[in-house]
C-alpha cells in the first residue's frame, strides 16, 4: 500500500525558511515519480516541484524558482522541500503525491498532472 506522510509545516515570518518532509512507503522511486503540490484557501491545488527520477533535477513552478529546492533521500524513502525566502502568498496546505511511471510519465510529472496517490498535507503559514 502506497503511503505518504508530510511533516515540517508551521508558522514562519516572511523571509523565513521551512523544510518539509514526505516520508514514503509501499513503493520504490524506480517505479514512481514524486511531486509537491500546494493549495491555498479558496484556490485550486497547484504543482510546486517534481522529480521524474530520484536522482534527476527537479522541475519547479515559476512562483517558487530560486527559493524552493526539492531533494530526495532514497535510503530514507523521504523527499524534502526546502523553502527559503518565504512570502505570505506561500501560505497553503502542502501535499506530496506520487505517479506510477507509464508511457509519457515525464510529461505528466513536468506538468503536474494525473498523480495517483496523495498524502494528507501539512499546513504552512507565512505571516508576521
Amino acid at each position: 500500500e502506497v503511503q505518504l506522510v508530510e511533516s515540517g509545516g508551521g508558522l514562519v515570518q516572511p523571509g523565513g525558511s521551512l523544510r518539509l518532509s514526505c516520508t514514503t512507503s509501499g513503493f520504490t522511486f524506480d517505479d514512481y515519480a514524486i511531486a509537491w503540490f500546494r493549495q491555498a484557501p479558496g484556490k485550486e491545488r497547484v504543482g510546486v516541484a517534481s522529480l521524474s527520477e530520484a536522482d534527476s533535477t527537479a522541475n519547479y513552478a515559476e512562483s517558487v524558482k530560486g527559493r524552493f529546492t526539492m531533494t530526495s533521500d532514497v535510503a530514507k524513502n523521504t523527499v524534502y522541500l526546502q523553502m527559503n525566502t518565504l512570502k505570505p502568498e506561500d501560505t497553503a496546505s502542502y501535499y506530496c503525491a506520487v505517479l506510477k511511471k507509464r508511457l509519457g510519465y515525464q510529461y505528466l510529472v513536468r506538468t503536474f498532472r494525473s498523480f495517483d496517490y496523495w498524502g494528507q498535507g501539512t499546513q504552512v503559514t507565512v505571516s508576521s
